[in-house]
């Protein structure tokens, strides 16, 4: 079955130049557009689509609004943000409302796809830029992991290399670096061992070896 995709995105010529790119491979099923944020709700609502595609800046309502109130509606929705904003600003608020990945406009069409996919599926998809952006913002260890994040932490903490969890969860290794980077982005931490402490402070390790 074809990954049923929404576009979101003010413009008229972004929005038909990404039903190019989605309608041409067999993998998507594009079932709608939208312009703002009430469109892209009540679109969500009638089609119920696998994946959101949504620029962030958009009037009506804002981008995180949107991400929040989609996930409101639909807990289990997976959310693609494409758009042209890299800041702090932009990035942590989508990511904190449940973005599933967030990439740049200036994403090759073939890595676009890709991403695609792989958010459709719940995969975290970051591009270079954002997960600098996260890597390098302190956040307090409050966040909430996805279900996979906490999977790949749990084997992290048991010695496995990024080798071995990709092979244990069937994903590639750069999936495997992204959802590190995500990890660190969500713990305010730079590196493997101090996500491992923070997960054990906080309680998260435990819950991933429930789960």
């Amino acid at each position: 079955m074809p990954i049923r995709i929404i576009v979101v995105d003010d413009h008229p010529v972004v929005r038909d130049g990404l039903r190019e790119i989605f309608s041409t491979d067999d993998a998507f099923e594009v079932v709608g557009e939208a312009a703002d944020g009430p469109e892209a709700l009540a679109l969500t609502r009638r089609t119920n689509p696998d994946l959101v595609l949504m620029d962030l800046r958009m009037p009506k309502m804002s981008g995180a609004e949107l991400i929040r109130r989609l996930r409101e509606q639909n807990p289990g929705i997976n959310v693609l943000v494409l758009t042209t904003f890299d800041n702090d600003g932009d990035v942590l608020p989508a990511i904190e409302q449940g973005a599933t990945g967030y990439l740049l406009k200036d994403t090759p069409r073939v890595e676009l796809l890709r991403a695609a996919q792989a958010a459709a599926r719940g995969e975290t998809v970051l591009s270079p830029t954002v997960a600098g952006v996260l890597q390098q913002k302190v956040r307090p260890p409050s966040q909430t992991l996805s279900r996979r994040e906490l999977e790949v932490l749990g084997l992290i903490a048991r010695g496995a290399t990024n080798r071995e969890v990709a092979a244990r969860l069937f994903i590639t290794e750069a999936t495997v670096k992204t959802h590190l980077l995500h990890i660190f982005g969500k713990l305010g931490v730079k590196d493997r061992a101090a996500a491992v402490a923070a997960a054990y402070e906080t309680g998260l390790l435990k819950r991933a070896s429930e789960t």
